[in-house]
């Protein structure tokens, strides 16, 4: 049973988690744009209105599939780790794990070039036809969402007293908004007006103007403004001390996105495709790949039996993923192992009656698992929102252990590696993420459980339950019809 109805159409469908960036991706489908061009489009809206949620700080996986190429791929926009986040760095810190929170984490900001090389490579619309949407609703406006509402007000505090520029954008007089209120973010909007401005002094181009945006972005005044701000302001973070960041300039200008081949494995007539194991993705198709040897629909959706089978083969993949993801430019992932149906037959059989309540990652190629020991130090004494920072919630994660084993081993698939574009992901934490400059982060796992966990309850092998209203076919021209 549910309470969304089926929708139905011969145009064009924009899916979101909020209303605005949907509208906004569907109003770019009806001037004209393709697919592409209405996914920036809903990207970039996104990061204005869903603020407790992505930002254009923040980094995003970009899985899309081409119709003319006939296939799925990937554009990382995982930003890596500064050069100068090194071990022997946050050692000189007094610092045994990185801080959840502050600027000491912070790595190159993916996610505004993501979208800008979807848009470039493979999009139609000149970019101020794709962001006027963000812009506007920065400048003039949009509603709080009750959760984002809650978010700040957490954070009030803490925004008044230490992250005052945070307060001079989300707090209304020194208070927090009102859910539903309006709330503007004129920096914003007058940030992507400056880089939509010198991207069209660069030249009459589509291409050339959307490529200067990247440049105005990541080698010239937001690269800067970041760089001034990092270098120059002590900032309060989860260790209770003021720290300055580690990321430059310079690593924002070296960093480009790429597009990469996806990961993907087969499921009964289906091909789900996934980003690589820098990101949290493969945990879903080793999760389809144990849950293949089940007859799930006899179970009965949402039974005992069909729960306690998706739960306890969530926990499985989970574990590996604590014990093998990285980035693969700088780890051995026994990935091709980890979704083979072999070791998907072998981890299948530790599926009992009852629930296990133990981390167990398996030993794919006979390779023994390693998990650094999470280090639960007390958070330090102080107010409220200080506790909140230790925490993670809800707009910071908690503090992880730096790769001080792993460290020492090298020939471990979670040791360090040299090269300047590895990508351990704003978040760090246990297992795989070494401390090396330029290596992509994995997401923090309590936000990849939300994401993987909410896809599979609704995935045909929650329960085989069949197609919903979500399928989507083409018509000749061009445009996408949902049946």
């Amino acid at each position: 049973m549910t309470t969304r109805p089926e929708l139905r159409g011969t145009f064009g469908a924009v899916a979101s988690t909020h209303w605005l960036a949907s509208a906004a991706g569907m109003a770019t489908l009806e001037a004209g744009g393709n697919a592409f061009d209405a996914a920036a489009a809903t990207g970039f809206v996104l990061q204005v209105v869903e603020p407790h949620l992505n930002g254009p700080g923040g980094d995003v996986p970009i899985l899309f599939f081409d119709a003319a190429a006939g296939h799925a791929r990937v554009i990382c926009g995982q930003g890596p780790m500064p050069q100068a986040a090194t071990p022997a760095a946050f050692r000189a810190l007094g610092l045994p794990r990185i801080p959840g929170s502050g600027l000491l984490p912070a790595t190159v900001p993916g996610a505004f070039g993501a979208w800008l090389q979807l848009l470039e490579e493979h999009g139609t619309m000149r970019l101020g036809q794709v962001l006027q949407y963000a812009v506007g609703y920065a400048a003039d406006g949009y509603p709080v969402l009750p959760k984002a509402a809650e978010a700040i007000a957490v954070l009030a505090e803490l925004f008044r007293e230490e992250w005052t520029e945070s307060g001079r954008t989300y707090l209304v007089d020194g208070a927090p908004p009102r859910p539903r209120s309006r709330l503007r973010n004129p920096a914003l909007a007058e940030t992507y007006r400056r880089i939509l401005k010198e991207a069209e002094a660069a030249g009459p181009g589509r291409e050339q103007q959307i490529r200067a945006a990247h440049q105005a972005f990541y080698g010239g005044f937001v690269a800067e403004a970041i760089d001034a701000h990092l270098r120059g302001t002590d900032v309060l973070d989860a260790t209770g001390r003021r720290h300055r960041g580690l990321l430059t300039g310079d690593d924002m200008a070296r960093w480009e996105p790429r597009t990469e081949a996806t990961v993907s494995r087969a499921y009964r007539g289906l091909e789900v495709h996934k980003p690589g194991p820098w990101s949290q993705g493969p945990v879903f198709l080793q999760q389809l790949a144990l849950l293949e040897g089940f007859d799930l629909a006899a179970m009965g959706l949402d039974s005992a039996g069909h729960l306690h089978t998706v739960i306890e083969c969530a926990k499985l993949a989970y574990a590996d993923r604590e014990a093998w993801y990285g980035d693969p430019d700088f780890t051995d992932v026994p990935l091709a192992a980890l979704l083979s149906d072999d070791y998907a037959d072998d981890r299948r059989r530790l599926v009992g009656d009852r629930a296990c309540d133990t981390l167990r990652p398996g030993a794919p190629e006979g390779r023994p698992p390693h998990i650094p020991p999470l280090d639960r130090a007390e958070p330090p004494g102080g107010p409220y929102w200080q506790g909140q920072l230790y925490d993670g919630l809800p707009t910071v994660v908690p503090p992880v252990v730096a790769a001080t084993e792993a460290r020492d081993r090298p020939q471990h698939p979670a040791g360090p590696a040299p090269g300047p574009e590895r990508r351990p992901g704003p978040r760090l934490h246990r297992g795989q993420h070494a401390l090396d400059p330029g290596r992509r982060p994995r997401r923090h796992p309590r936000r990849a459980h939300l994401h993987h966990g909410g896809a599979l309850s609704g995935h045909p092998a929650a329960g085989d339950p069949g197609p919903r209203g979500t399928a989507v076919e083409r018509l000749p021209g061009g445009h996408p019809r949902r049946r």
